[in-house]
């Protein structure tokens, strides 16, 4: 068992990335307690697509490892724990751990940001969850559409209204280097990546019902919403094989340059 990069967390290592043992109250609890001593965090939920995306870019891998805390969202990640024996509390899904930090800050006035998406999608994200969480502020919103020359003005636009939490909804390769690259600029307490999550809020996808949740199957449901995405799905089997035939040194294996 090793330690995430905020100390104390128990953790799995899997190919060099450490995936939190947290269950989601403590890593709720854990949270709130970054945001009240104000130390920048990157979040990162973790999952079978962004393992092998990491043993396949060493760039990515450091984003991985560099990260504050890795929490156990996709089920494959939450198997190979347990097929290693050193099994996690439990799944911590990115989707409901930002619906409960959204919940919490209801009572602690906590300022949110929104980036990522289109305009449409960012702008009724933000109205949804003012009306959902009365008691947060959005702080600010923008969509995803900006390149390297315009990081400066981003960040400057997110220093200045001040956030508690920051949810970024860009691709994978996109959303998380950007947090690892600009954490310390951006000094946000709570970073996170939260992918399509936006476009759920939105109503432009459905989250998947309970019934693909208690199966562990809303990889599936996901996948047949968006066909397209079967190329990236295709990391599901292969990670699956990847970790069975590596199981006795799967704790310790980096990827090569």
């Amino acid at each position: 068992m090793s330690q995430s990069a905020v100390g104390s967390v128990p953790t799995v290592s899997l190919y060099g990335i450490h995936f939190s043992k947290l269950n989601m109250e403590d890593t709720i609890g854990l949270l709130t307690d970054r945001i009240q001593q104000r130390k920048p965090t990157q979040v990162i939920t973790g999952n079978p697509i962004m393992v092998m995306a990491a043993l396949e870019d060493t760039g990515f891998h450091r984003v991985m490892t560099g990260a504050d805390l890795v929490v156990p969202d996709g089920t494959g990640v939450v198997w190979a724990a347990s097929y290693i024996g050193e099994p996690v509390s439990e799944r911590v899904p990115g989707f409901d751990l930002m619906h409960k930090l959204l919940d919490l800050g209801q009572s602690r006035g906590w300022r949110v940001f929104l980036l990522g998406s289109t305009q449409e999608v960012i702008r009724t994200t933000a109205d949804r969850l003012k009306e959902r969480y009365p008691g947060i502020t959005i702080a600010g919103y923008r969509n995803g559409f900006f390149g390297p020359d315009d990081d400066a003005e981003v960040i400057r636009e997110i220093r200045e209204s001040a956030p508690d939490l920051l949810f970024v909804a860009r691709a994978v390769d996109t959303q998380e280097p950007w947090i690892g690259k600009y954490k310390s600029e951006l000094g946000v307490p709570v970073m996170m990546g939260v992918g399509g999550s936006f476009d759920i809020i939105a109503g432009v996808l459905k989250r998947a019902p309970r019934l693909f949740q208690r199966l562990r199957l809303e990889w599936l449901y996901r996948l047949l919403q968006q066909p397209s995405r079967y190329r990236r799905m295709l990391a599901l089997p292969k990670f699956v094989l990847k970790v069975m035939r590596d199981k006795e040194k799967l704790g310790k294996q980096r990827p090569t340059a």
